[in-house]
């Protein structure tokens, strides 16, 4: 018997968040993980706040949506709060209620931006390290980089005394270079291509030093993108490692970093 569509939606559910979530989700392990972080991160999270004025988004919300941005590839906050507006899972996992308002994109991105901008997200990944610590090797690494393109435009690299000419959609035959040129959208973003034969694109470079054992993040960074970004980031990660170790660490890299320098400052360290 064919069943009939109902138009008129209920005025009242009794289905909780937690019980829509099935109890084997993958998100539900994260979750927990998570919520044991950001309560040793509480009293840093109070420094970096007054004590009176208007209440901001709270940063344990702040972290666990962009936590979500990452897992689910949501390419802008735009979306990312129009997701957590309509989709469950999204709504649980930040912490939201069924029927609570979430926040104005930019809202979202100013409390982002103050949040990421101080040592939280750093001390955030740390302690997550500690809880996986028992997974990684402490001996054997691989260092590598990936280029991230910023959310800029080509035409928002414009000349830095202002003598372009147009909207700078017409750049064809051009020289451009980020000691006369930057973006108008985002000063940080760089000029750069990874390899010979590719198209120069508005970027960062991002870093990874994996451990060897299971494959899993030991340290993580991101920089201007420049020619010296991977080797001297590489640098710092390894650095970091080697402190207070007797017996030295090994380290395996692509050619990119096969380079006299770079193998100097390593034995040397």
């Amino acid at each position: 018997m064919r069943g009939d569509e109902r138009v008129q939606d209920g005025m009242f559910s009794y289905v909780s968040l937690e019980q829509r979530v099935p109890a084997d989700h993958p998100l539900r392990a994260v979750r927990k993980l998570t919520d044991t972080v950001l309560h040793k991160l509480s009293p840093e999270f109070d420094a970096l706040y007054a004590d009176s004025g208007r209440p901001s988004i709270a940063p344990e919300y702040i972290l666990r949506a962009l936590l979500l941005q990452v897992f689910y590839s949501v390419r802008s906050e735009r979306l990312l709060v129009e997701q957590i507006d309509y989709n469950l899972l999204f709504r649980w996992f930040v912490g939201l209620g069924m029927d609570d308002a979430v926040w104005n994109h930019a809202v979202f991105s100013k409390n982002r931006d103050r949040l990421l901008t101080s040592d939280v997200a750093q001390q955030f990944f740390a302690e997550v390290n500690k809880h996986a610590r028992r997974f990684m090797s402490d001996e054997h690494f691989t260092v590598d980089g990936t280029l991230i393109q910023a959310w800029a435009s080509q035409k928002s690299f414009r000349s830095k005394d202002g003598s372009d000419d147009g909207d700078g959609a017409d750049f064809h035959g051009q020289k451009r270079s980020n000691k006369t040129h930057e973006s108008t959208t985002d000063a940080d973003a760089r000029l750069y291509k990874k390899s010979y034969g590719k198209e120069s694109t508005l970027s960062y470079l991002g870093h990874a030093l994996v451990e060897n054992r299971n494959g899993l993040i030991a340290a993580a960074m991101v920089t201007h993108a420049d020619g010296y970004a991977e080797r001297d980031a590489a640098l710092l990660m390894l650095q970091e490692k080697q402190e207070g170790r007797s017996r030295r660490i090994t380290v395996g890299a692509d050619k990119a970093y096969d380079t006299k320098d770079f193998v100097i400052a390593l034995c040397g360290s």
